[in-house]
């Protein structure tokens, strides 16, 4: 009876913090793509370096990925920004893309480089994108 009733009380705590995501929505910062007349755009230029440990190995470090993004307003260039994306500087990056995002979608949770490496998969520059995501 003691384990059914722990049972049941580890169940219900579980489902009482697990996190929802519906109000998370995601936005691409792509290699080729279209800037806005109007507006902030961020163009991921170039992946520098990728450090991050893939898929199936074991990492004594998580590693980072640096990337080259440019921004541009309203069409005109305004300058390009080396970032360095890892779990150490989190915030600062965070920071970094709010300030060239429109004020709906600045309250930002997560910024991931995709695709994350696999072991003995080879990733093509041109296939590498930032996902931002922010809370509605």
């Amino acid at each position: 009876m003691k384990n059914i009733v722990f049972a049941v009380i580890l169940l219900f705590s579980f489902s009482l913090f697990a996190q929802d995501n519906k109000d998370i929505s995601y936005l691409k910062v792509k290699q080729n793509s279209c800037i806005k007349k109007k507006g902030n755009s961020l163009i991921l230029k170039e992946t520098l370096s990728d450090s991050r440990c893939p898929v199936g190995v074991n990492c004594i470090w998580a590693g980072e990925i640096k990337v080259l993004v440019a921004v541009y307003q309203d069409k005109k260039f305004i300058k390009e920004e080396t970032l360095i994306i890892s779990g150490s500087n989190a915030k600062e990056n965070l920071a970094w893309f709010a300030q060239y995002l429109p004020a709906d979608k600045r309250k930002l949770k997560s910024i991931n480089v995709l695709p994350y490496p696999k072991e003995g998969v080879k990733i093509k520059r041109k296939d590498y994108c930032i996902r931002i995501g922010y809370i509605k």
